[in-house]
Parts: structure tokens; sequence; C-alpha cells
């Protein structure tokens, strides 16, 4: 009677960590939601200066120097991106403007200095080049969770870090058909990303190249984009990056397209 007793809390115990193990694991789209949060919205706002390298296969590169502007508007993902171009002189005083919405399409700008015009981007094109880069529009602000359907495909390592590998398909027409992610466990970033087309052949690789703790915010550092059908790469170094500067909201407007804020950009 004791052996059958200590034989039945044995099991009791088996299954109560079981079921607490499946309750700790988070879903597919869970993982990814903490993923966007953690890449895109960490700090209420942020200052960054970055340099972009966009080199082709034979080595040949084209250098880009530019200021990104983020700010968040209250808890419901609304956000605000500015982004000023210093370098080279072909495009510099080029600007961009994202306003995202948690709920339907961005509305996104671009400001070209060389024909004083403001161009509206349709949201057909948010899957365009950033600028001729191999990042999309989409990439520069990011996605919403539910514009794809998710899958966890396992738990495994990538280059000495745990991960999520979730795969996801877009619930609307696109560029590709599915995307492999690898989302770190403990930092919540997304390490790599595959993009492949409906043959099954890999379109874009993005890997996170340098994360570092930035003013309490785990951030990649450093970040590629690789087109596997040209060989063309496109590769950002985040020289500053400063979180909770005070932004104010008016910034963000047309008026500071054609007119850049100075002390923002410097």
């Amino acid at each position: 009677m004791k052996f059958l007793s200590s034989f039945l809390a044995l099991i009791l115990t088996l299954a109560l960590v079981s079921a607490a193990s499946v309750q700790a694991q988070p879903g597919a789209d869970d993982i990814i939601a903490r993923s966007l949060e953690t890449f895109y919205y960490s700090g209420d706002d942020q200052r960054t200066r970055a340099t972009m390298r966009l080199v082709n296969p034979q080595g040949k590169e084209r250098r880009r120097v530019m200021t990104l502007l983020r700010k968040d508007l209250g808890g419901a993902g609304e956000q605000r991106y500015y982004i000023y171009f210093h370098e080279p002189a072909d495009v510099k005083g080029t600007t961009f403007m994202v306003w995202k919405y948690p709920a339907r399409e961005d509305d996104r700008w671009i400001f070209i200095p060389a024909i004083k015009l403001v161009r509206r981007i349709a949201a057909d094109d948010k899957r365009s080049s950033f600028v001729g880069s191999d990042f999309t529009y989409e990439d520069v602000s990011g996605r919403e969770v539910g514009d794809e359907s998710h899958s966890l495909l396992d738990e495994t390592d990538l280059d000495g870090r745990p991960v999520y590998r979730i795969e996801s398909v877009p619930k609307a027409k696109a560029d590709y058909v599915r995307r492999l992610s690898w989302v770190d466990r403990e930092r919540w970033l997304p390490l790599k990303e595959e993009y492949y087309d409906g043959r099954g052949e890999l379109l874009r690789t993005f890997t996170a190249d340098a994360v570092r703790e930035v003013d309490g915010h785990w951030t990649v550092t450093q970040r590629t984009m690789r087109d596997a059908q040209s060989g063309h790469h496109t590769e950002v170094v985040y020289d500053e990056i400063n979180y909770g500067v005070g932004l104010n909201d008016d910034l963000f407007s047309e008026r500071y397209l054609q007119r850049p804020p100075r002390q923002w950009i410097r």
C-alpha cells in the first residue's frame, strides 16, 4: 500500500512537471510578437546614427550614412519613424517617414530633394527595396504578427545561442511564400531569417551580426540582408544608439520631411 501511494505520488509529480513545461513554452504567435516588440519597440523613443554598405557580388560598395528617429505612441503599437540621409551627396537631404498603425496599413512618405517632391509610398510597395538596398520598407519599420501564420518548428541553437525556430507563411500575396526565423530564447531578438519562394529556393537571408545591451535594452547593432539570387548584400552598422531621448510628436510631419529638425539629425 505504501509502495502504491509512493508510485501514485510520483506519477502526479511527473504529470504536474509535464503540464508546467507545456504551459511555460510560448506559442509561435507569442514568440513572434515578443520578437517584434523587442526588435522594433524597445524604449519609448530612439535616436540612431547608422552606416549602410551596399555591396555587389564583385565587392564594389556604396556607402550611406543616416539618422533614424523613432517614437512610440501609447501602448497600442502605433509608432512614428523618421530617417534623414547625410551621405552620399546624391541622396543627401532625402528623408523618409512612417506612421505605423497596429490594425491597418502604415502610411509612408519619402522626400526627394533633387526634385523637391514628397511622394506617398503605396501599401503595395512596402516590400519594395528601401532606397536601393536589400532591405525593404517593411524591414525598416516592421510587420504585424497577424500578417502571417506562424508555427513553432523546434528549439535549437544558433551560433551558441538558444533559439526558437519559427515558420511563417504570409496570409496575403507577397514576394515570398515562407519565412524561417531563429529567435533568441533569452533576449527575444531575431538572430536570423530566411525567405523562400514557391519553388523552395532561398530568396533573402537576414542575420543579426552583433548584439549588445544599450540603455538596458538588448539591441541589434549590426545586421545584414543578403539577396541569394543576385549575390548582392546590404550591411547596416549602428554607430550611435540612444533610447529615451525625448522626441516630440510634431517632428513626424510633412513639414519636417522638407525641413529636417537640425537638433536631432546633426
